[in-house]
């Protein structure tokens, strides 16, 4: 067991407060990991307003990006020193739904995350929650070694850090999720970090067009970069005339990054009959969405939902690293700033603000 530092989150709608932690040795199938750097996603921040319940204490954050430190008796594929990444969906590899090639929907996630030890404990050895069992926001973690992807010398680590949430979610959403064809139109409602990301995906499948909707003009400026034919600014008028204008009869995918009823209401009135809205936003708690029946029934619309890239998270970070690599994914445009660890809570605050597609906190300065 070893002690570090950690930004703990121990009251809904409070600061994260930097505190010291204990954090257990690695078990068998574990790996510590040196944290670097860790985005700063949406989904953290459903969970610290209370949208999203969680037990606390809690470390939170989930995108994160580090170096091996140690790993545990049964650890083959990694060493300390390794660069990795890692994903939020470690899984058991053998139930039906791993098998089929949906490791994010494992049945035996539970089982697979349970460990004998808290992983973090108070110093007085009270035990810590972790978000998703990772808990980024502490300067060391520990994950299971089917959860880490090495990470090639040449990606930064600061850039890295996104292939585990928001590049893998978005783009994966696009190819896993939706399953965009070549040549289709596609429009994304929502553009931060996760809708960036989507816009590259439809950009790398091949869309011949691609609107992005947002009602901040700056992220649809950063939109153009990512790969947006057209843009729409969700505050100036009626967005699917608007789109309707652009495009005809809608879209043949759009995509919902915002996690809103109104927003998923929005991305099946954009496709047109025989289109797929896809959301991947994550709404707050007890959400319900309306949708008008005849949709489904006479213009055969489908309505679907995609978590964490809908796909195998090791090989899909891989390849998305890959095509970094080639400069086809960009990743450090992405970046809007890197803060310093006890400048966490404003990090948070810029990113309420808007017009940030994603911050990135050095746990190492």
């Amino acid at each position: 067991m070893i002690e570090t530092t950690a930004a703990v989150l121990t009251a809904v709608n409070e600061p994260l407060e930097l505190a010291t932690i204990r954090v257990d040795d690695p078990e068998p199938h574990e790996v510590r990991v040196s944290v670097m750097n860790v985005g700063l996603c949406h989904s953290d921040l459903h969970y610290m307003t209370g949208s999203v319940p969680i037990d606390l204490p809690v470390v939170l954050g989930h995108e994160v990006a580090g170096v091996v430190e140690s790993v545990g008796s049964g650890v083959t594929s990694l060493r300390p020193g390794d660069r990795v990444t890692g994903a939020l969906t470690p899984s058991c590899g053998r139930c039906r739904n791993c098998e089929a090639g949906h490791a994010t929907q494992c049945l035996r996630l539970d089982d697979v995350r349970r460990r004998q030890r808290p992983a973090f404990q108070t110093t007085d050895g009270q035990a810590i929650e972790r978000l998703g069992s990772i808990g980024a926001f502490s300067r060391h973690v520990l994950m299971r070694e089917n959860a880490l992807v090495r990470l090639p010398d040449d990606v930064p680590l600061h850039v890295g850090c996104l292939l585990s949430c928001c590049i893998v979610t978005g783009v994966g959403a696009v190819f896993r999720g939706a399953q965009v064809r070549p040549g289709s139109t596609v429009a994304v409602v929502g553009c931060g970090g996760v809708g960036s990301a989507i816009i590259q995906g439809a950009r790398l499948a091949g869309a011949s067009a691609i609107v992005a909707i947002d009602l901040d003009d700056l992220r649809l400026k950063a939109a153009r970069t990512y790969g947006a034919t057209h843009v729409i600014n969700g505050g100036d008028g009626d967005t699917v005339e608007e789109l309707h204008r652009l495009l005809g009869d809608g879209v043949d995918y759009a995509f919902e990054a915002v996690g809103s009823a109104r927003t998923a209401q929005t991305a099946l009135a954009l496709v047109r009959p025989t289109g797929t809205a896809c959301l991947v936003g994550i709404a707050p708690m007890g959400t319900e969405i309306s949708v008008p029946a005849l949709d489904f029934f006479f213009q055969e619309k489908r309505l679907i939902g995609s978590y964490m890239g809908s796909g195998q998270a090791r090989e899909d970070i891989t390849q998305f690293a890959r095509l970094y690599q080639q400069g086809r994914l960009l990743l450090d445009e992405m970046v809007t700033r890197v803060i310093p660890f006890a400048e966490i809570n404003e990090g948070f605050e810029a990113m309420k603000a808007g017009d940030v597609t994603r911050i990135v906190v050095d746990l190492d300065s």
